[in-house]
């Protein structure tokens, strides 16, 4: 097994208990014991997948989540001692794959971290997009670039994701179920909420001329349309 996973825990004791459950495993395992620590292995070690905890004296960790959110080859699975909705939904909405609460079992841990390397393996096989066209929208998948009128605009990870889904089966309408799994890919502790918070941004982002390219099904979900005007 070559999967690589970088553990993040200020206490040691919990950390090298999750590192030796996945060394058990076969999994290649790093430690670091802070976020700065963290940031210095992930461009080092470049692991899968990350267990990092949130609460951190030098640098917590949503500070590092920011920071590695935007890659899309590495998975985040926070754990913290919080058992707080806030947290969670936040957690996750800076780009988190995924949230355990402390005190856990590290069996859990694995097989959660299994489904989510197993994820990300699938999206990464998936057949590309190479370009999106619709008018003076263009959204590359590759290079993860949303472009309208030579203009690049700034968009979350799972901002992105979305409107991929979206623009590559116009006219199809997807629930908020089928959204929420297809690009969070687990039972989003937030609920589907959350889908209808990133469309808002999204289409705040895409600003009065192509808002409205993505259209409410009242009571279902949400579709992209090239008819729009």
């Amino acid at each position: 097994m070559e999967d690589k996973i970088l553990i993040v825990d200020d206490e040691k004791t919990i950390a090298h208990a999750i590192s030796y459950g996945f060394k058990r495993e076969g999994y290649i395992v790093e430690v670091a014991y802070d976020g700065i620590e963290a940031l210095e292995k992930i461009s080092i070690f470049q692991p899968n997948l990350i267990i990092l905890d949130i609460m951190m004296s030098k640098m917590n960790g949503f500070e590092v989540c920011k920071k590695v959110s935007n890659r899309d080859d590495i998975g985040i699975i926070l754990v913290t001692a919080k058992d707080d909705i806030v947290d969670k939904v936040l957690g996750l909405e800076l780009g988190a794959d995924d949230y355990i609460t402390k005190p856990f079992d590290i069996r859990e841990v694995i097989a959660r971290s299994k489904s989510l390397l197993r994820r990300l393996q699938k999206t990464s096989n998936k057949p590309e997009v190479n370009e999106i066209i619709i008018k003076n929208l263009r959204v590359i998948p590759k290079y993860r670039k949303v472009i309208i009128e030579d203009k690049c605009l700034e968009l979350k990870p799972k901002e992105f994701d979305l409107l991929v889904i979206l623009l590559s089966n116009l006219e199809r309408v997807y629930t908020r179920e089928e959204l929420l799994d297809l690009v969070w890919g687990m039972e989003y502790i937030g609920g589907t909420r959350t889908v209808d918070i990133h469309i808002q941004r999204l289409r705040k982002k895409l600003g009065s001329e192509y808002q409205n390219i993505i259209k409410t099904i009242f009571g279902v979900g949400y579709k992209a349309t090239g008819d729009f005007e």
